[in-house]
Order: structure tokens, then C-alpha cells, then sequence
């Protein structure tokens, strides 16, 4: 059974007395331990499909299974649950509080769940170690560069356990250097079993995820632009098993 399962879902807006399909009738299915990108230009709906995903949003039809559990008509307040216990999150723009510490930033899901203090410390700073960042705990944001900020969010999005982590252009931000530095990151917590999706309209980015998923026009295009998904950019045997998985 997959992690996350969607079945005809559409996201549809009226604006005006004009119906606008952001989603049209997607069927997707993500395993556990996958590293994708959801790939697509401005537009195309990846936003609103993450949204979705990440129980930030509820889709107009369809059906939605994450971990077992159907939540396509959970409340509001049983989405805030979910996304707290299931889903880990990291934005273009970091996204920390700039009067907490390094630590009181990433414990703050974990305060959110109700763990003790001693918990949350614990757990911090084990997954602190975990993006190398253990001997800037005390810090604040203020007294970081960038990629260290992003660290931080990919530490607060780890620090719950999630089922699975998305990070939406979590790189725009960043110089080219500390960009790789981080999908460098990313790719190891993979290896090590965490199932990430990457939102991106970046090529760059896209080119280093197994899977591409794009999204055209609301709808899972069959097939994925070269392109847009980076392939151009890897040697032929690697664009041709890239195709083959996507």
C-alpha cells in the first residue's frame, strides 16, 4: 500500500461565474522512502497539489489516503493534527521565529503535539546533529547565513518523525553553492529512508530526484518535459532510466 494515494481528486475555484480546474481529476500514488519532485511552471497547479498533499488544503472531489487514513473530509482542526504528526515542511524563506534560539525553533512542533520539555530538547537536538548544526543551537536566526537557516527548517520539519517531508523551493533563496549543499542534504536523508517531495519549477533541482512528477494545466502530464525536469542536463543512460521511472 502506498503513503499517500489520491483518487480523481480536482481542486475547482469560481471566480467571476468562471470555473477555474487548479486540479483535474489526479490519480497519484507516492511510496514510502520516495524522493520526488513535483515539477511544473508557474501555474500549472504543483502548488495547489502540494497544498492538498500536505493537508494544508481539502480538495473539491476525489479521495485522499495518507498512512492508512482516509482525510479528504477531515475537519480543519483534524488537518492541523495530521499535519503536525505526519507532515514536515520546509519553505523558500526559512520561516523561524527571530526571538527563539536554533533549539526553541525546532521544538516547536513538538511543543504543538503536547511533549514534555525534556523530550523536546532531546529530540532537538538529535535531529540538530542529524543537519549538522549541534554547535549553533543557542544561536538565533539573525546569526546565521542561509543555508544554516534552511538546516534549521529541515531540522524543525524532521524533529516529529514525519511520514513525509515536502520542501517547496527550498533552495530559491540560496546561493548556487549552499543550493547544493542542501539538495545534497536532502539526498542522504532519502538514502536513509525518508520519503521527500521537492516542489520546484527549477530544473537544478528537479535533476536530482529518481522521480519527476509534472504537473500541466492542472492535470499529471504522461509525459514529463526534459527540460523542465533536468534530464537535459544528466548523460543518456541516466535521461532514459529517469523516463522509464517517471
Amino acid at each position: 500500500m502506498a503513503l499517500v494515494e489520491l483518487r480523481n481528486v480536482s481542486k475547482i475555484y469560481h471566480l467571476g461565474g468562471e470555473e477555474i480546474r487548479a486540479l483535474d481529476n489526479l490519480n497519484l500514488d507516492i511510496e514510502a522512502g520516495e524522493f520526488i519532485s513535483i515539477i511544473g511552471p508557474s501555474g500549472s497547479g504543483k502548488s495547489t497539489l502540494m497544498h492538498i498533499l500536505g493537508c494544508l488544503d481539502s480538495p473539491t472531489h476525489g479521495t485522499i489516503k495518507l498512512d492508512g487514513t482516509m482525510i479528504h473530509h477531515a475537519t480543519v482542526s483534524e488537518l492541523a493534527a495530521i499535519r503536525n504528526r505526519k507532515i514536515g515542511f520546509v519553505f523558500q524563506f526559512f520561516n523561524l521565529l527571530p526571538k527563539l534560539t536554533v533549539t526553541e525553533n525546532v521544538e516547536l512542533p513538538l511543543i504543538y503535539s503536547g511533549a514534555k520539555r525534556s523530550e523536546r530538547r532531546e529530540r532537538a537536538m538529535a535531529v540538530l546533529k542529524l543537519v549538522e548544526l549541534e554547535n549553533r543551537a543557542k544561536h538565533r536566526p539573525s546569526q546565521l547565513s542561509g543555508g544554516q537557516q534552511q538546516r534549521v527548517a529541515i531540522a524543525r520539519a524532521l524533529v516529529n518523525s514525519p511520514k513525509i517531508v515536502f520542501a517547496d523551493e527550498p533552495t530559491g533563496n540560496l546561493d548556487s553553492h549552499t543550493g547544493e549543499a542542501i539538495l545534497d542534504l536532502f539526498r542522504r536523508l532519502s538514502q536513509e529512508g525518508r520519503t521527500i517531495a521537492l516542489v520546484t519549477h527549477d530544473p537544478e533541482i528537479a535533476a536530482v530526484t529518481p522521480r519527476r512528477i509534472e504537473i500541466r494545466d492542472g492535470k499529471i502530464a504522461l509525459k514529463v518535459d526534459p527540460r523542465l525536469a533536468g534530464l537535459d542536463r544528466l548523460p543518456t543512460p541516466a535521461v532514459e532510466a529517469a523516463g522509464a521511472a517517471a
